[in-house]
């Protein structure tokens, strides 16, 4: 089966075709960095990681931008309060933001473009559209697109643009244009804006969200890319309203492949602060919960179907885990006969693994297909030896199919001193079978969430997850 993405602007799966034989571009809306992220967020960015990684493990070479909103109402509104400039209020939350990434074991994008840092780039943008006469100015300085100039408007969400409500001239955040449906380019300087603007070309003043990433986008993939993707709120108006300015002002196409991910619900219901069940990330990593299970159960459902995230399934998530890394530890090969029914039954799974994320990344029949695998290894382990060549073929395995999942690898946990020096003293207790003793400091060490595991190879230990 050829690779497959569902494809908003067709409604359709289509067949995926980089532009450029073996090289993927692909835009992927980033953090307004006003706050921390929250986990709602980071669904998006999980579903971005698992598609960044497929096409890896496809072989393709892979350039992804992700923007990162650091001017917008809310950051000069806060920042204002504060009394900072927006570089000096924004930092701190951008910070985290790529600490939240390396946590979640998310990949690093090759570019992460800041607003700020590309005010030229939109200028030059906005111009060409003035000159074409799609914008046009008002008595405040701000900068709009003309919607009705611009026939294909309502492509990408399946608007009709004729249906589309007209009304005089009305404002909207107080900024004053011709009609509702239009949306602003550039934002005139107000009072309220204090100390941030831009002194350019098409006055002072500063960017609309939208023109941000047209323009951080085109700089780094070109006028037409691959891939853009982001969540479900994002098609109408935020992503329309980049197809249109980006069309109409080069001329060209702009995307291939429109990819967009579903609502994440918590304990079944829409996220809220009044709903008691709000979450950043740090806040639930601050519970000690562990973020590799965070990760699973974000990547676990299928991108285009809501995901209702509950701790239930991140204990469940946390047990899928422990059995994956608990399977690569068990295994030993001490004979030498190969029978070759471990490669048989690992090529039958690998190739399982990849048509179904051919299909729209349909992670869970992918997961299914790796249980599956474990599964019938084991059953095979119950009357035969692996080999040492087993034993290598199921590590390649599970390296590979883990390239996509990012799940299995332990992350780096040294322990302290004194955990150290905990377990040298069960060691010396198991030797002197003084076995009570090496009992309590094993619940002592559990308590403080080290597992140990007696084996005949030795004691090993683990975080618990």
């Amino acid at each position: 089966m050829a690779l497959r993405f569902y494809n908003t602007m067709t409604r359709n799966k289509d067949d995926f075709q980089p532009i450029q034989t073996g090289k993927v571009r692909m835009y992927t809306c980033g953090p307004t960095v006003y706050n921390y992220a929250h986990i709602g967020n980071f669904r998006a960015y999980i579903f971005e990681d698992l598609l960044r990684r497929y096409l890896k493990f496809k072989g393709y070479q892979v350039v992804q931008v992700m923007n990162i909103t650091d001017v917008d109402d809310k950051i000069i509104r806060d920042a204002n309060k504060t009394g900072k400039s927006i570089r000096e209020f924004t930092k701190s939350y951008q910070d985290a933001f790529f600490e939240d990434l390396d946590a979640l074991g998310i990949e690093r994008a090759e570019v992460y473009p800041a607003a700020t840092d590309h005010i030229p780039e939109m200028v030059n943008l906005i111009k060409s559209l003035l000159d074409k006469g799609i914008a046009y100015r008002t008595d405040d300085g701000s900068i709009y697109f003309r919607v009705s100039d611009y026939p294909a408007y309502g492509k990408l969400a399946h608007l009709n643009i004729a249906e589309m409500q007209r009304g005089a001239r009305v404002q909207s955040d107080e900024y004053e244009k011709e009609e509702i449906r239009d949306f602003a380019l550039w934002k005139g300087w107000k009072d309220d804006d204090g100390p941030v603007y831009w002194e350019t070309e098409i006055g002072k003043g500063r960017p609309g969200w939208h023109i941000e990433c047209s323009a951080m986008s085109s700089k780094y993939l070109g006028k037409h890319f691959d891939i853009h993707t982001g969540g479900v709120d994002n098609i109408f108006p935020h992503h329309e309203n980049e197809i249109a300015q980006s069309e109409a002002g080069t001329g060209e196409k702009f995307v291939n492949y429109w990819l967009h991910c579903e609502h994440l619900m918590v304990e079944g219901d829409k996220m809220s602060k009044s709903a008691g069940n709000f979450y950043r990330l740090r806040e639930l990593l601050d519970k000690e919960i562990d973020a590799t299970a965070i990760r699973y159960v974000l990547l676990s459902t299928h991108y285009r179907q809501k995901l209702n995230f509950t701790f239930d399934k991140v204990e469940a998530a946390a047990k899928s885990i422990t059995r994956l890394r608990d399977f690569k530890k068990s295994l030993i090969g001490n004979t030498i006969n190969d029978s070759q029914q471990i490669r048989k039954i690992i090529d039958k799974y690998l190739n399982d693994f990849e048509a179904t994320l051919d299909d729209d990344l349909n992670i869970s029949g992918a997961l299914g297909s790796v249980f599956s695998c474990i599964h019938e290894i084991n059953t095979f382990r119950e009357t035969n030896s692996l080999t040492e060549d087993d034993v290598q073929a199921i590590v390649e395995y599970l390296n590979r199919i883990d390239s996509v999942l990012n799940v299995l690898e332990v992350p780096e946990n040294q322990l302290s001193d004194e955990e150290q020096t905990l377990i040298d003293a069960r060691q010396q207790a198991r030797a002197e079978r003084n076995w009570a003793e090496a009992d309590r400091i094993r619940d002592e060490l559990l308590s403080r969430g080290i597992i140990l595991e007696d084996t005949p190879q030795g004691t090993s230990w683990k975080r618990k997850i």
